[in-house]
């Protein structure tokens, strides 16, 4: 029962990564992209309907870490408040520059809401990734399954690699997305940077293998011990090369797809990697939390497991509907937008 609820969690925090990845994305590269206040608004616009429904996953996930592991939820909140504190803030920041961004007709007061929701976003990324590389290096747990962890201890040298790497690898998803849904000079613009920043995160992420296995040398030994987990960085692999291949042919919805495949690709290995741990401790410590060690009852797991498929189905109906009909608005705007256009000479 412990390792299928592993399996949940890791799903869904997948999935939220997956889709709030690229409007953290969007957020990270506004500044950069959107040159004048028009493109702004058309990149605040392409993710205004989803932005704030793909945060219900970070939600759901917390839910569950805490139904599921509430030892693991414990220990990594109590650990990592000062991160905790921070991402809360990033996510009120950015949440109100997108919803007053229009209430002032004012230059001024537009790019001062512009410059929050970047600076919030890329911000997000960051600190996202720095966190998962602390779980991934371990955290200083001791015999009583607490930790603390000052700021400069938590910006170590291998979270921060994994935070810029983290980073990057939104930045393509989301330019990859604007790539796809924007138009006329931001999709221009979009289409030059997501290639290199696709080739940034492939690049990061051959030279992340080598820091990986001296932090942690048991997660590739997991992978390799169990060939059958080699499928997931394998995935990441070859979601890679598709990305790059439609990138150059510009088939830009197989290659957010295939973006989308590479970060399910990583976040998975990551689990498989770590797997039996639900938050590990540094390599010398033996005091790691595994998942029947933080997981909760097994009356509790199962009543659980009952009311979660069922929500599970709803929210997935619910978002297959969302997205199919978003993604039809934006062809059916665009193909509008090509008609009313009066013909050039």
């Amino acid at each position: 029962m412990p390792t299928a609820w592993f399996c949940f969690l890791a799903a869904m925090v997948t999935v939220y990564v997956v889709l709030d990845g690229f409007d953290l994305g969007v957020g990270a590269l506004h500044l950069l992209l959107g040159r004048t206040d028009a493109e702004r608004d058309e990149a605040t616009e392409a993710i205004g309907p989803v932005w704030n429904g793909n945060e219900v996953w970070l939600i759901a996930s917390g839910g569950v870490l805490f139904m599921a592991f509430p030892a693991a939820y414990a220990a990594a909140f109590s650990g990592l408040y000062f991160g905790l504190i921070l991402v809360l803030w990033l996510l009120v920041g950015r949440g109100l520059a997108l919803e007053l961004r229009h209430q002032l007709d004012n230059p001024l007061w537009r790019s001062a809401c512009d410059t929050v929701f970047s600076l919030s976003s890329a911000a997000l990324a960051l600190v996202f990734g720095v966190a998962l590389g602390n779980v991934v290096r371990g955290v200083p747990l001791g015999p009583d399954g607490y930790f603390h962890l000052g700021l400069f201890e938590i910006l170590n040298w291998y979270g921060l690699l994994i935070g810029v790497f983290g980073l990057v690898v939104l930045c393509a998803h989301g330019a990859g997305f604007l790539a796809l849904r924007g138009a006329d000079d931001l999709a221009a613009r979009a289409r030059r940077w997501a290639p290199r920043l696709t080739w940034g995160s492939a690049a990061l992420f051959v030279v992340l293998i080598g820091p990986t296995a001296a932090v942690r040398e048991s997660m590739l030994t997991n992978l390799t011990d169990h060939p059958w987990r080699l499928v997931f960085p394998l995935l990441a692999a070859a979601a890679l090369v598709v990305t790059i291949t439609a990138q150059r042919r510009g088939r830009w919805g197989r290659a957010f797809t295939g973006s989308a495949l590479f970060i399910a690709g990583l976040l998975t290995t990551m689990a498989a990697g770590l797997y039996p741990y639900v938050l590990p401790a540094h390599e010398h410590r033996p005091y790691g939390l595994t998942a029947s060690a933080a997981a909760a009852g097994h009356d509790a797991l199962r009543t659980a497991l009952v009311w979660w498929p069922l929500g599970m189905a709803l929210a997935a109906v619910y978002f297959v509907y969302a997205y199919r009909m978003f993604f039809r608005t934006a062809t059916v705007r665009s193909t509008s937008a090509a008609i009313d256009q009066p013909p050039s000479g």
